[in-house]
């Protein structure tokens, strides 16, 4: 028997999808206007900004954000280029790539921040009360926590090719 989903569930996942769509779209043509940034930028250099030292593991990144890996490199790059981030070899694992935030990076988040935060108030926060951001929050928490229990293809160990013969 096909599982299937009560109207209630579908009303709550269509609504889920629209709301994140709306939102996303509004918060990456502020992130452009303000910052010349995409959504996935953004949220490396808020992550690398957040972090203690300024910097992460790109894997840990790709995780972080959930974005593949080849994916993050280009961003990763892109962001350098404009003097942003830097990327250097990790000290702890030679197969490892270090992405640190730079005062460049950390000024164009402080430029980009009050927009943000104006966006996120009046499309997300407007219409709930505190106790409705209250439960939202614990309700998003908790199911990002479940489906975290299956980490994303970018989390998983990566599979090494067998060499090939000259005969093959």
């Amino acid at each position: 028997m096909t599982p299937s989903l009560d109207a209630t569930q579908l009303g709550a996942y269509f609504a889920l999808i629209e709301a994140s769509s709306l939102l996303k779209h509004a918060v990456e043509q502020q992130l452009r206007e303000a910052g010349d940034l995409s959504y996935v930028q953004f949220q490396l250099l808020a992550t690398l900004g957040d972090a203690p030292t300024g910097s992460r593991r790109m894997t840990d990144l790709a995780d972080g954000v959930v974005y593949s890996r080849s994916g993050l490199t280009y961003q990763a790059q892109t962001l350098e280029k404009r003097g942003l981030v830097t990327r250097t070899q990790s000290s702890d694992d030679e197969r490892s790539i270090t992405v640190t935030i730079t005062d460049e990076g950390r000024a164009v988040l402080a430029k980009v921040f009050p927009g943000h935060i104006a966006v996120l108030g009046d499309l997300l926060f407007a219409p709930l009360s505190r106790a409705d951001i209250e439960t939202l929050a614990d309700i998003l928490t908790r199911t990002r926590d479940h489906m975290r229990q299956t980490p994303p293809r970018s989390a998983e160990p990566r599979r090494r090719r067998k060499p090939t013969s000259a005969a093959e």
